[in-house]
């Protein structure tokens, strides 16, 4: 089976092709991507019309050259699958429109997915996929939470963001140290050169005793910090001091809320996926906490760690396999932009 994955959220085209043979794992045969970063940079974030007009251009273009690179027509495709949810109305529906359009064209069946279970599962794509069950940390965009994972379609919901996420919060700290869009791995590039006990930033909920989230008040605080700086902050050490001191707030409340997931569930295994999932502080720490634990961390490949249409047609497939989804040859669509994971309901 060959499905043809398409992403179109908020600010990446995203599009893959993945070959699904039998009941083995899923393999990528070709993906492309488009990133508006230099469009959306003047602005200083994405400007929701924009990035629809942008996905408009990109995605008949990203598809024929996935096609090329994998060598076959579109005559060969078995099942488009597309992102339902969540995202920005205007840009799912793009992704949407295409893949059901191109479905009915091609008078194959088509699947929604839910951008959430997309990364979730996009570590089945890397060279170590894990096995169920695990505890997954899904660090993307405005989303933070914890899952216990049991198998496709079997998530239990351990805990979440209750105001800002990671992802908000690397992005809105580095807005307020004046870095340009997008600023989270912007933080995190500063960081490397500064001292991440240089400032005393608050861990929200760290010891609330429960495995939700908030990372509003480190927002905050920050924002503080810049305040009482005022010029100081134009030297390059302090800034970076300030920007590590951020991170290590943020990457210190995934660690340990992760290791308590563990803990609560009496799991062995943890999956981390998302943008935020490519920093590489947080590696490093989970990766040796785990370590001392004898826990297994399974990490997407950096490159899919982002929006991308690989794992959207990974998870359409994985869904096929494990028998939780019915590929539809009905055409007609809608898009869920504000759509809880737990909530998947075909």
């Amino acid at each position: 089976m060959l499905v043809l994955g398409i992403e179109s959220s908020c600010d990446e085209t995203g599009v893959a092709l993945v070959e699904a043979l039998g009941a083995g794992v899923p393999r990528l045969r070709a993906h492309a991507l488009h990133s508006q970063i230099d469009m959306h940079q003047a602005y200083g974030g994405v400007v929701p019309e924009l990035a629809s007009r942008d996905h408009i251009r990109r995605v008949l273009p990203l598809t024929r050259e996935v096609l090329r690179e994998a060598g076959c027509g579109v005559d060969a495709i078995d099942l488009v699958a597309y992102t339902r949810g969540p995202g920005l109305a205007g840009a799912l529906l793009v992704g949407a429109g295409v893949a059901c359009a191109l479905a009915a064209a091609l008078e194959k069946p088509v699947l929604p997915v839910h951008h959430l279970e997309g990364h979730l599962l996009s570590p089945f794509l890397s060279a170590d996929p894990p096995e169920f069950p695990f505890v997954a940390l899904l660090v993307s965009g405005g989303h933070t939470q914890l899952m216990r994972v049991d198998g496709v379609g079997r998530y239990e919901l351990l805990g979440e963001t209750i105001d800002d996420a990671a992802g908000e919060a690397f992005d809105k700290s580095a807005k307020l140290l004046g870095l340009p869009y997008p600023g989270g791995p912007a933080l995190s590039t500063l960081a490397e050169g500064g001292d991440p006990a240089a400032f005393k930033l608050p861990r929200p909920l760290l010891h609330s005793g429960d495995l939700d989230f908030s990372f509003a008040g480190l927002k905050t605080a920050v924002l503080t910090q810049v305040k009482k700086l005022g010029p100081a902050l134009d030297d390059p050490q302090v800034r970076a001091d300030l920007a590590a001191s951020t991170q290590a707030a943020i990457v210190e409340v995934l660690v340990k809320k992760s290791l308590a997931a563990l803990d609560a569930t009496g799991l062995q295994r943890l999956v981390v996926a998302g943008g935020v999932g490519a920093n590489r502080a947080l590696r490093s720490q989970l990766d040796a906490a785990c370590a001392r634990r004898g826990v297994r961390v399974h990490y997407p490949e950096l490159h899919l760690c982002t929006d991308n249409g690989a794992m959207i047609a990974l998870a359409a497939a994985l869904r096929v396999q494990a028998g939780v989804a019915r590929p539809q040859r009905g055409y007609a669509f809608d898009v869920q932009p504000r759509w809880p994971l737990e909530a998947i309901d075909f």
